[in-house]
């Protein structure tokens, strides 16, 4: 996850007259682009009810985030204009992966059952709060995100999952239910986290997260 530089009162007001799918070979746009591409097959394998497979789609997703974030700051000779877009496109991604997919994750499991509605709304709307919030105000302290950072969603609905076989599938989507709304209460509250993406070691650890929860899932699929 990467940070937007500025307010609207501050943000590049003129184009630098590049072409718009110029931006797509800055070396973090791609790693974005390529999580909004395990997004999209998350969201595939989602309404076809293969879970093991969504969570494959939804963790992977993550690492390309984390990764296009380290890999920006560390990048020499990037523009104004390079750091403005990519951050933008970020947001956009995040709201897609960390917010409308874990929506769609509950509707898909609760069987798209009218009282699941409320739940994604709910999920959804925090997200996108959250995110708006992020944008204009940035990180508290400069190092402290206010509200848990929804890429946490992914995270923690991942995990969930690989308890999914000791219930029932009524039984779970209760507890889906409730995660994804305590989930969004905790996206718009005001507690204070760190930004894990932005340290090497975290991106460490959730690679080896992430090649984990693979085998496991992927030997689900099995």
């Amino acid at each position: 996850m990467r940070e937007i530089v500025g307010t609207k009162e501050t943000k590049v007001q003129k184009n630098d007259n590049n072409f718009i799918i110029s931006y797509v070979w800055d070396i973090p746009n791609i790693f974005s682009l390529a999580g909004l591409g395990c997004t999209t097959l998350a969201i595939y394998f989602i309404i076809l009810g293969a879970y093991p497979a969504a969570m494959i789609g939804m963790i992977w997703a993550v690492a390309f985030d984390w990764t296009d974030g380290l890999i920006a700051r560390r990048m020499k000779g990037r523009t104004g204009f390079d750091s403005a877009f990519g951050g933008q496109l970020d947001v956009l991604i995040d709201i897609v992966s960390y917010a409308a997919t874990p929506a769609i994750l509950l509707l898909s499991y609760g069987e798209f059952d009218p009282t699941f509605l409320p739940g994604a709304f709910l999920m959804l709307a925090a997200g996108a709060i959250r995110l708006s919030y992020f944008s204009t105000f940035g990180l508290a302290g400069g190092s402290k995100y206010t509200g848990l950072a929804i890429d946490n969603n992914s995270i923690a609905l991942v995990f969930l999952f690989l308890f999914e076989g000791l219930f029932s599938s009524g039984t779970f989507a209760v507890i889906l239910y409730a995660a994804g709304l305590g989930l969004a209460a905790l996206n718009v509250s005001q507690i204070k986290t760190p930004k894990l993406s932005g340290n090497p070691v975290n991106v460490v650890i959730l690679a080896f997260f992430t090649l984990g929860v693979t085998a496991i899932y992927g030997w689900k699929l099995l």
